[in-house]
Parts: structure tokens; C-alpha cells; sequence
């Protein structure tokens, strides 16, 4: 399958000079969305993974069905406040300003080894937050 014919993009989103490769077209192609599923769960096969981190939003989409598919806990990486329990949290840069990731502190078990979920990078910064709390709680990316 070619997702690049699936993907939307959006030129000049979310500022001039960007070409923004919009992935939620994915999910309204299931053949593409069972299609990226299968491959994330040929890839990890023979990985040893403990636990599947999702950021919010659209990671949630992805790793939710690859969790569901590999029998894998999933634990939610949330934007600051929407989580009810007590939580990890760590900040990182935007190419606009800076923001707050949060996590359940009691989902994140130590020495467990995570794969971390994103929709996109950017910056990396969202990726590099997730990290930076899953090794505070003593967990391997």
C-alpha cells in the first residue's frame, strides 16, 4: 500500500513554507489504517515491549489498535490537566512556545522497556518529554 496517495497535504500549515503531512486521512481509510496497524506489529515482533506510550491525540488511534492487537498495556500522555490521578508530567519547547505533557505516575512501571507512540514529529520535543518521564520512573525507551 502507498500512504503517501492516502496522506493529506496541507501546504502552509500551521505557518508559510510548511508542507503539513496530515495523517488523519489514514483513519478514514481502514484498509490504510489495518495496513499501518500490520506494519507496526510485523516491526516489533521479535522486541521485547512492555508497554506502549500514546500521545495525545492521534497516537492514541494508532497505538491503541496495535495494543489491542499485541495484547500490550497502554498508557496515555496527556496534555497538562486532563488526567484525574497523580501524575509525571515534563515540559518541552514548540517551534510556537512550550507545553506540558502529563502521565499517570502509577501506569509507568520501572524497569519496563515502552514504546512511545507520536502522530508526528516536528520538533521532537514531545517524544523527548515522554522520555525524559518514563527515566525518571526508572523505565527504558
Amino acid at each position: 500500500m502507498n500512504l503517501d496517495e492516502v496522506i493529506r497535504k496541507v501546504p502552509d500549515f500551521p505557518k508559510p513554507g510548511i508542507l503539513f503531512y496530515d495523517v488523519t486521512t489514514i483513519f478514514t481509510h481502514p484498509d490504510a489504517f489495518a495496513y499501518v496497524v500490520d506494519q507496526m506489529v510485523s516491526y516489533y515482533k521479535n522486541v521485547r515491549i512492555d508497554g506502549v506510550v500514546a500521545i495525545e491525540s492521534r497516537g492514541f488511534l494508532v497505538a491503541g489498535a496495535f495494543c489491542n492487537r499485541t495484547g500490550t498495556p497502554l498508557v496515555l500522555a496527556r496534555k497538562k490537566g486532563r488526567l484525574p490521578g497523580k501524575t509525571v508530567s515534563q515540559s518541552y519547547a514548540l517551534e510556537y512556545g512550550e507545553a506540558t505533557l502529563e502521565m499517570h505516575a502509577d501506569d509507568i512501571v520501572g524497569d519496563h522497556r515502552y514504546l512511545i507512540v507520536d502522530d508526528l514529529v516536528a520538533t521532537g520535543g514531545t517524544v523527548e518529554a515522554v522520555a525524559a518521564m518514563l527515566a525518571r520512573k526508572s523505565a527504558r525507551v
